[in-house]
């Protein structure tokens, strides 16, 4: 299964832009982010909801060595939040290495089968919690949470945690 294909915009620091807020608009393409590189894409619910900002977002953060070492080029962590929100979430959890990624649309998100209502919470629609390895484009790996419906009670996260895809990418990459 190939990633979808979407036009993701971003927001990018431009010093040549006045004011308070020096940032401009960059579409950059699924194509641009995935091809003829190994990535680690995981989705979750919301920027700054607890899980997320405990626990998944740092964990990938800490591991984000140990993924080099293993061939991964890059690691991405996609929410259905605008890039404005994730810009201030990034600069709020001191992230260095795993780059955001914005889905405000949830256009990606929707492609990948992984939008959900979260109604119940107040949060409309987002992403299920799953992460991804894709190789050149194409999906290799999916770590999808189990439960997956709209306005689940819970927020199961067991499986799309970094050190899962990191045991999966040190076996999948291992010399034979």
């Amino acid at each position: 299964m190939l990633a979808p294909d979407v036009t993701f915009k971003t927001r990018v620091r431009d010093e040549s832009v006045a004011g308070p807020n020096p940032f401009r608009w960059q579409d950059v393409t699924s194509n641009e982010i995935f091809k003829g590189k190994k990535v680690i894409l995981f989705a979750l619910p919301g920027a700054f909801t607890p899980t997320c900002s405990s626990t998944h977002l740092p964990r990938f953060e800490e591991l984000y060595d140990a993924f080099k070492a293993q061939g991964i080029d890059e690691i991405y962590c996609l929410s259905v939040n605008d890039a404005f929100v994730m810009y201030q979430w990034g600069q709020h959890q001191g992230v260095k290495n795993v780059k955001l990624l914005p889905d405000g649309s949830g256009e990606f998100t929707r492609k990948m089968g992984m939008l959900v209502h979260k109604d119940n919470l107040g949060f409309g629609l987002r992403s299920w919690r799953y992460s991804a390895l894709i190789d050149n484009g194409e999906i290799k790996k999916l770590f999808s949470e189990a439960g997956y419906s709209d306005n689940c009670e819970s927020d199961p996260f067991e499986v799309s945690d970094a050190d899962t895809m990191l045991n999966f990418v040190k076996e999948a990459f291992a010399p034979a």
